[in-house]
């Protein structure tokens, strides 16, 4: 299928879809950390999502082993997205609350757009850059609104860090998505990113008997949905539309992760986040208004 600039209906579905999960994860991890350290956490939710998609693997999906010339970039996008991004995510919310998180979280949009107009030679319209600087504006509203938390500490750099990860392995997925299916690209970088992991399972083995239920079953609901059920999900989009489109839609996360974590976690935003976010909804529908 020939890729456009626009997203059709059922990737604007699917985007829906991964913008819900992916936003619940940011109150999941505070969750979870109130029983676990951030590496223990990590990979338990990533043993987890592993595990996850091998069953569906061996019961309902066959998946074709990697070329060999591929495995390169099947393990650094497995190090550098999974890995590297989830590890600093989580160490990040230790000090920076699920909302804030998902603000910086929302930078990922205009790394991906430099990425990859640089390497996959991607271009956008007048109109496109537009849309994602008023998003971008939007983000930062948000950001000062939860001034009261979002302080440029080493957490808030740290989840900047987690960004630029997952905004280089976008770009990785997105090459390899011309060889490869959605689930075949998921599967290879949460067992590439989840082998990376291991070096906390000490960690994991010490902490989790004594876990509550509440953050385990946090744990467990971002292991299947945010993580095995979304990346899949999100890999379906990106075989659909240009890497900077599908990413410009990551500037909703921040409106819905707010929501979520009020109800869930009792973090209430202010005024000034409401207005920021409207603007960035507004950066994402110019963005995407060439839905076929």
């Amino acid at each position: 299928m020939k890729l456009s600039t626009g997203v059709d209906k059922r990737a604007l579905l699917a985007i829906g879809i991964v913008t819900v999960l992916w936003a619940s994860s940011f109150a999941g991890i505070r969750a979870g950390l109130q029983a676990f350290t951030p590496g223990a956490l990590v990979l338990f939710r990533f043993l987890v999502a592993s595990a996850t998609l091998l069953v569906w693997v061996l019961l309902r999906q066959r998946i074709r082993l990697p070329k060999k010339a591929d495995l390169p970039w099947i393990v650094l996008g497995g190090v550098i997205g999974i890995t590297a991004y989830h590890i600093s995510l989580a160490y990040g919310e230790l000090t920076v609350t699920a909302a804030s998180a998902s603000f910086i979280i929302g930078a990922v949009p205009i790394f991906t757009a430099i990425l990859a107009t640089l390497t996959l030679k991607e271009r956008l319209g007048l109109r496109q850059w537009l849309g994602i600087g008023a998003s971008f504006g939007g983000i930062g509203l948000i950001s000062l609104g939860e001034s009261g938390h979002l302080r440029f500490e080493s957490g808030a750099l740290i989840i900047l860090a987690a960004a630029v990860f997952t905004s280089i392995y976008f770009i990785i997925q997105k090459r390899l998505l011309k060889s490869y299916t959605p689930l075949e690209i998921t599967c290879y970088a949460f067992w590439a990113g989840t082998i990376g992991m291991l070096v906390f399972l000490p960690d994991l083995i010490s902490e989790l008997p004594r876990a509550p239920v509440g953050p385990t079953l946090a744990v467990v609901y971002l292991g299947v949905f945010p993580a095995a059920i979304a990346y899949v999900v999100w890999n379906f989009v990106f075989s659909r539309t240009t890497a900077s489109i599908a990413t410009s839609f990551m500037y909703l996360n921040p409106i819905v992760a707010t929501i979520i974590a009020w109800f869930w976690l009792g973090e209430v935003p202010s005024a000034l986040a409401g207005i920021g976010g409207l603007i960035a909804l507004s950066g994402v529908i110019v963005t995407s208004r060439s839905v076929r």
